[in-house]
């Protein structure tokens, strides 16, 4: 039985407070904002807005039928950081919430600090090294399952076992194997719903990256988006194969953020 992904979450008149834990926004750090938007506007049919001014860069929100999936910004001024996505993890209090990564063995690299009038934000990263967000406030609701949305965030490690204890303490997650037979993967619960995985791949993790949070996006037909990849600049990493989750294939845009398109299975 094919189990449905999601976010546990509240709503508001507003937008939709998601439960502590749960990922609830992905955000790319790219250099040529132009070049990089028409990439995934080209795969993904992404239109695009700009929110108003970012203490952090250049900002602008994609939109598929007008509601948000993700974000796309530029460096701050000075700073030169790899291109990259990153996923937030929703929080009830940001401030509280760094002050426990910094005594877990984290660290917390900007923040927290408010982001204009919509919340509080959090980068940090774990004690293994995977960076990460932590967002406190409300998000637009997004269109689950529609193609060109996250459909998956996973966590990718050298060992489950020596991260997933950090994340427990942090928000207070349940876990269970993904493959009872022994493969490395756990994955996270809150309220017994699904919302990530943390994967450990060994030896297998790439020197150039160290462990980092993958996001997953839904596509209709996994082959022809890696095969849209290629003709847009972009590369593909692992070719399209049966998962678990669904028909997957890795891929990286043309500055090299690397993300995962997913046909879910059904």
């Amino acid at each position: 039985m094919t189990e449905v992904w999601g976010s546990t979450r509240q709503h508001s008149t507003r937008g939709v407070r998601h439960a502590p834990g749960t990922p609830c926004w992905t955000s790319l750090l790219a250099h040529d904002l132009e070049s990089i938007k028409s990439f995934y506007s080209g795969l993904f049919g992404w239109a695009y807005y700009n929110p108003g001014p970012r203490r952090l860069g250049p900002y602008v929100r994609a939109t598929i039928d007008g509601q948000d999936v993700a974000g796309i910004g530029g460096p701050a001024p000075g700073r030169r950081l790899p291109s990259a996505w990153t996923t937030y993890l929703a929080s009830d209090d940001a401030d509280r919430t760094a002050e426990w990564i910094r005594s877990s063995c984290g660290t917390v690299g900007v923040g927290p600090l408010a982001a204009e009038n919509a919340g509080r934000l959090v980068l940090a990263c774990d004690p293994a090294g995977a960076p990460f967000g932590v967002w406190q406030g409300e998000r637009p609701a997004q269109p689950a399952g529609a193609p060109g949305t996250p459909a998956r965030h996973e966590l990718v490690t050298r060992r489950a076992s020596s991260v997933v204890a950090f994340y427990q303490g942090l928000f207070g997650y349940e876990t269970d194997p993904v493959d009872p037979a022994g493969a490395d993967s756990l994955t996270l619960r809150l309220a017994g719903r699904p919302v990530a995985v943390i994967h450990g791949v060994g030896a297998a993790l790439p020197r150039t990256r160290g462990p980092h949070w993958m996001t997953s996006f839904e596509v209709p037909d996994t082959d022809a988006a890696a095969r849209r990849v290629t003709e847009l600049g972009g590369r593909v990493l692992t070719p399209p194969h049966e998962s678990a989750a669904g028909r997957v294939a890795t891929v990286a845009d043309p500055e090299g953020a690397v993300f995962t398109v997913l046909r879910s299975a059904r």
